[in-house]
C-alpha cells in the first residue's frame, strides 16, 4: 500500500469523509478530523474567497498533528474563472495537506500543491481517466465506482481497483455505497488504501444538509436511487423521492443538452432542489453525531479485521 505513513499514523480509520456540495462545511470537517477520519469539503461551499479563508482559519485552528488531516475539493471545470487561483493561494498559506480535484485535469494543479508539500487526489470513474490522472502526476486516485452518491461511474470496484493498481503505485481510494466499517475493510482487501464515504455522513448532526434532506436519507432504500445524467448533465445518483418532490417523473427524465447542461424546468437544480445519495442509503436509519458514527464504523471495522 502507498498511503504516506505520515498520514496513516494520524488515522483511526482508513477513510475519507467525501466532500459534498452544500453538505460539507467546517463543523463537519472538524468533527470528522477529531474523530480520526480525513474530513473534506468542496471549496465552492464557501461562496466567496473571504468566506473560504474564514472556514480555513476555523479548520486550521481546530486540527493539527493530533487529529486526522483535512482535504479541500476543487471541481476544476466548474471553477474556471470562478476564483480558483484565489482559493488555491489561501490553501498555499495554510499548506493544506490534501487537495481533491475532480471534473477536469489536475495537471496544472499538481506542481502548485507539491510546492507547498501537499498531495493531490483526483476523482476518476474509468481506467482511461485513471491513466490520464496518473500521467498528470496525481498522488492518489479516487475510484468513484457504481453506487456512489453524486457524480459517479458504473464500474464495479472488483474490476477497477486491480486494473488501476497494475499501473499506479500511488494512493488508491475507493468510493461507492460504502456505509459500514465492514465495507471499509473490504475496500482494503480489494487493494485500496482508503475508503471514501459520502452519503453516510449526510445525516450526521454536523452536516449542513437541511433537515428534510437528512430525513429523506433515513427513509430511502437502495432501490430508490436513480442513476441519471438528466439532473446535472453528467451521470449521478439521486433519490427518487427528491425527484418526485419537485414534480419530475423519475422514470421519464428529460435528456440534457450536454455535459453540465441539464434540460430541466425552471427552478430545479442539482444538489439544491434535487438531492443526491448513493446506494448505501439503504443502510442508514439514524442521525448520529459524527463522533458517534465514526465510533460505530471503527467498531465494525475492527470486528471485520478479525475475520477478513
Amino acid at each position: 500500500m502507498s498511503l504516506p505513513q505520515s498520514i496513516r499514523n494520524r488515522l483511526k480509520l482508513p477513510a475519507i469523509a467525501a466532500p459534498m456540495f452544500l453538505v460539507s462545511g467546517p463543523e463537519l470537517v472538524i468533527a470528522t478530523c477529531k474523530s480520526g477520519v480525513i474530513g473534506s469539503f468542496p471549496a465552492m461551499n464557501a461562496r466567496t474567497s473571504a468566506e473560504f479563508a474564514d472556514w480555513m482559519k476555523q479548520i486550521e485552528a481546530a486540527t493539527g498533528p493530533e487529529t486526522a488531516p483535512y482535504a479541500v475539493n476543487f471541481p476544476l471545470s466548474r471553477m474556471k474563472g470562478g476564483g480558483l487561483d484565489a482559493y488555491l493561494e489561501i490553501c498555499r498559506d495554510y499548506k493544506t495537506p490534501i487537495i481533491i480535484t475532480s471534473v477536469g485535469s489536475p495537471k496544472a494543479i499538481v506542481p502548485i500543491v507539491h510546492d507547498w508539500g501537499g498531495l493531490v487526489f483526483h476523482d476518476v470513474t474509468t481506467v482511461h481517466h485513471a491513466k490520464k490522472a496518473a500521467d498528470a502526476g496525481a498522488d492518489g486516485l479516487i475510484l468513484v465506482c457504481a453506487g456512489a452518491g453524486g457524480h459517479g461511474g458504473a464500474a464495479t470496484p472488483f474490476a477497477l481497483v486491480e486494473q488501476v493498481r497494475s499501473f499506479f503505485d500511488g494512493t488508491i481510494i475507493v468510493a461507492g455505497a460504502i456505509s459500514t466499517g465492514r465495507a471499509i475493510r473490504a475496500a482494503e482487501i480489494l487493494g485500496a488504501d482508503l475508503a471514501y464515504l459520502g452519503t453516510r455522513f449526510i445525516a450526521t448532526t454536523e452536516a449542513m444538509a437541511e433537515d428534510a434532506y437528512k430525513d429523506m436519507i433515513l427513509s430511502e432504500e437502495t432501490s430508490d436511487i436513480v442513476y441519471t445524467n438528466a439532473i446535472s448533465g453528467l451521470p449521478a445518483n439521486f433519490m427518487r423521492s427528491s425527484l418526485e418532490t419537485v414534480g419530475l417523473d423519475a422514470d421519464n427524465l428529460p435528456e440534457p443538452h450536454g455535459p453540465f447542461q441539464p434540460n430541466l424546468p425552471g427552478g430545479i437544480t442539482a444538489w439544491k432542489s434535487v438531492w443526491s445519495a448513493g446506494q448505501g442509503v439503504g443502510l442508514i436509519d439514524h442521525s448520529p453525531t459524527t463522533a458517534e458514527l465514526v465510533d460505530q464504523l471503527i467498531s465494525e471495522y475492527q470486528a471485520a479485521r478479525e475475520t477478513l
